[in-house]
């Protein structure tokens, strides 16, 4: 056990370079950091919330306006089902439970109705039936959503909702955010360091959800204002000064915004104006073509979050799967709407339930007291191990804690973890974890000396019946780490973190750099007594 092995003296002096080379960054001026050469590690710690100040977001996802927008799909879906088999119907609409029910006119057409829609309730890739077909009294076919189905849609608009916001955020340049579900339809957003809350909001909360739609030519807006709207169309409220403030269009959208490849804020050339210029993917490159081959000289509406935007014609028909959409756009407003595009449209509406501004001096307290807590830990594990142990096994003792400590800081600056102030308390119990590991083992050292053993045999016997405590304690301080990371939240998880890597690091410092440090003592002096 105590024998020097070339390879354990490589592994403790790599473990020191690594402490050095990744914690050192912490200590350095940002302006000296910058001018480090290229392959010189440059991260710092990963501050939290609760440490650097940022803010603090509670969001509702609102699945009853999912519900009514897939309840609104469905009835287009029947609409245009049966107008493709000539299928003459009335009294399309939602009932109060919210299912899609129609009346076919010509009992005859019944079962050809039937097959129609049927394709409209075959099961998903998956296998799961979203949308039962039924036969009802007075020549009515019903659909409607089955409970499972409503409830996979509602955890799926949270799923996309949190990997939306993500990719927003990351878009926006905040580092490490935090966001997490809370129950069955909220999420909390943790962004530390954030100086501009209400862009954050504005960011977070559009929905962005942009489709390509045909206007309805022949159709009246003062018509349609006073309630009397051809099937299939519905009147919305313009920003475009050409097309005056109200647009009718037709309710079943050509492309949508989930088809776009890339989203720019350019300015454009020919009329010097802020432009938002796009690509589609392949798919909705395909479909945007052959919506414009089959609409040429007609007007289509581009419209964001239920309002037109612009509404220019197609003058001949766009096969490049390019674009770009013009408005009353600045150059700020333009970049903004090509981030929302690129983040991706919400699923469903977001209500912005709680928020909570932390500022940087709560921080600076935070972090003064942790760094207090941890100095006050050290001193008094140091005082500790010296009282009880002497000046060498003590120094050893504390020469492995000190290399434990660079580890872990490494660690986090590395992997760029997020470090919170219930880490900085996970961060003072692996110190405590460490010096419990060298107690065990300098006691059982002590125990076999006292058997009348040789120094070697003595610290080697004690090394290796050491192990074992040492091992379950860490194993088991483990198994917590990780249960409290998979199933916490925020700080929780903060502290979670650090006490992982400090079991990992704790095992490495007192067991390997420990042994190390004594053999090489014990290869220059041969003592025949311990000094213990």
């Amino acid at each position: 056990m105590m024998t020097l092995s070339r390879w354990k003296l490589w592994a403790v002096g790599l473990a020191l370079v690594f402490g050095i080379v990744f914690s050192l960054p912490n200590l350095l001026p940002a302006s000296v950091r910058a001018s480090l050469p290229g392959f010189v590690p440059k991260q710092t710690l990963n501050l939290g919330l609760d440490l650097q100040g940022g803010v603090y977001l509670l969001y509702e996802v609102d699945t009853a306006a999912l519900r009514k927008e897939k309840t609104t799909n469905l009835v287009e879906d029947v609409r245009s089902n049966l107008s493709d088999a000539s299928i003459a119907s009335t009294g399309l609409g939602v009932t109060s439970d919210g299912a899609v029910t129609v009346r076919i006119s010509d009992p005859a057409q019944m079962d050809e109705a039937y097959k129609a829609l049927q394709k409209l309730a075959l099961p998903d890739s998956a296998g799961v039936q979203e949308v039962s077909l039924d036969r009802a009294a007075d020549q009515r076919l019903k659909l409607s959503f089955s409970d499972s189905a409503l409830r996979k849609q509602a955890d799926d608009a949270v799923g996309q909702t949190i990997n939306t916001i993500r990719r927003r955020i990351d878009l926006l340049g905040t580092k490490e955010p935090a966001i997490t579900q809370q129950g069955s339809s909220r999420i909390v957003v943790q962004a530390p360091g954030e100086k501009n809350p209400d862009q954050l909001k504005k960011l977070i909360g559009t929905t962005a959800k942009m489709t390509f739609q045909l206007v309805d030519e022949n159709a009246s807006v003062e018509e349609a204002l006073a309630g009397t709207l051809p099937p299939g169309s519905e009147v919305l409220p313009s920003t475009d000064k050409s097309t005056g403030p109200f647009v009718v269009v037709k309710k079943r959208a050509l492309v949508t915004g989930a088809m776009l490849k890339k989203a720019t804020g350019t300015i454009d050339t020919q009329t010097g104006q802020a432009v938002v210029a796009f690509s589609f993917k392949a798919v909705g490159a395909q479909k945007f073509g052959q919506a414009t081959i089959a609409n040429v000289g007609k007007r289509f509406a581009i419209i964001l979050d239920g309002n037109v935007i612009s509404a220019p014609s197609i003058n001949e028909p766009i096969l490049g799967g390019n674009g770009q959409i013009s408005g009353n756009f600045t150059v700020q407003s333009a970049d903004e709407l090509a981030t929302l595009l690129n983040g991706g449209a919400l699923p469903a509406p977001l209500k912005l339930m709680s928020e909570q501004s932390v500022g940087p001096e709560m921080g600076d307290e935070a972090i003064r007291a942790g760094k207090i807590s941890v100095a006050l830990g050290l001193v008094a594990i140091v005082a500790f191990i010296f009282l009880a142990y002497g000046a060498l096994f003590g120094g050893v003792a504390i020469a492995s804690l000190i290399l434990n400590l660079l580890m872990m800081f490494g660690v986090l600056s590395m992997t760029q973890s997020t470090l919170t102030l219930p880490g900085i308390a996970g961060l003072v119990l692996t110190l405590a974890v460490a010096v419990d590991a060298s107690v065990l083992i300098y006691e059982r050292i002590r125990d076999e000396e006292r058997a009348g053993r040789t120094p070697i045999a003595a610290m080697d016997t004690g090394f290796s019946r050491a192990l074992v405590s040492i091992f379950d304690a860490n194993i088991t301080s483990l198994i917590a780490a990780l249960i409290l990371f998979s199933v916490g939240a925020g700080p929780v998880r903060g502290f979670a973190v650090t006490l992982s890597f400090g079991v990992f690091t704790s095992v490495f410092s007192a067991i390997l750099v420990t042994q190390v440090l004594l053999g090489l003592w014990l290869r220059m002096t041969r003592p025949k007594k311990l000094p213990i």
